[in-house]
């Protein structure tokens, strides 16, 4: 057995690290972990920059959502510091053009009248079942206020820019684990079923009653997963 490396996890597009807070605290005893700061750049390039500046000489690695393009991106700079790589509710591809003009749309809305572009943009992030939990979009709102319109200007066209990343899948070496919710209307379960299957023996998770927002709406399903992965990375059986 090896020492469980440290946990780097990289949260999405208008989340800071509390939208990790419940895996952070869980996984405290398991290894040591820091939420990476994505807010200052605006390509996945520049975020993954960051994390590496900030991160240990090796370390496991789970994004999310954009955090999971940002992942890929460390991966193509760095897979020696790579103990293991976690991809939730994200994708290889890059931007499809159609998507674009829409994408370009929520930049202006955001510049404009972010409240609104916020109310716009949360149907799409929970499950049916989740849909209408006064707490959690109360949490969702609180945060993404606090990160405000600007970083979403930048991450947006970080995600607009993104490189395609499925030429890195076949080569990824280390223990690898893909997760989506079975509801995720903005990265789809196919797109995490085309991850899986071209990273040589990863693990794939489709979380029922979750969307996009599955490490909130399945906190401790996704928590556990991490600790099997983290466990499988540092040679021990899963609890």
């Amino acid at each position: 057995m090896t020492p469980t490396p440290p946990l780097v996890l990289v949260p999405g597009s208008l989340n800071d690290a509390r939208v990790w807070q419940r895996q952070v605290d869980a996984l405290a005893g398991v290894a040591p972990v820091r939420v990476a700061d994505i807010t200052g750049a605006d390509s996945t390039a520049a975020m993954a920059e960051a994390v590496l500046a900030a991160a240990p000489p090796r370390f496991a690695l789970a994004g999310f959502s954009l955090g999971g393009y940002v992942a890929l991106e460390v991966l193509r700079r760095a897979p020696q510091r790579l103990a293991g790589l976690a991809l939730i509710a994200t994708s290889a591809r890059p931007e499809h053009p159609d998507a674009v003009p829409g994408r370009q749309k929520m930049i202006d809305l955001a510049r404009t009248d972010f409240p609104r572009m916020i109310a716009g943009m949360r149907p799409f992030m929970l499950a049916a079942a989740n849909a209408g939990d006064p707490g959690l979009n109360a949490f969702l709102d609180a945060m993404m206020r606090a990160v405000g319109a600007a970083v979403f200007v930048r991450q947006s066209q970080a995600v607009i820019g993104r490189a395609d990343s499925r030429d890195l899948l076949a080569g990824i070496a280390c223990p690898a684990l893909v997760v989506c919710g079975r509801e995720d209307r903005v990265t789809p379960p196919k797109l995490s079923e085309e991850l899986a299957q071209a990273i040589p023996g990863a693990r794939l998770e489709l979380i029922d009653n979750a969307g996009h927002m599955v490490i909130l709406e399945a906190a401790d399903t996704v928590t556990r997963l991490l600790t099997d992965w983290l466990a499988a990375i540092a040679g021990r059986p899963a609890d």
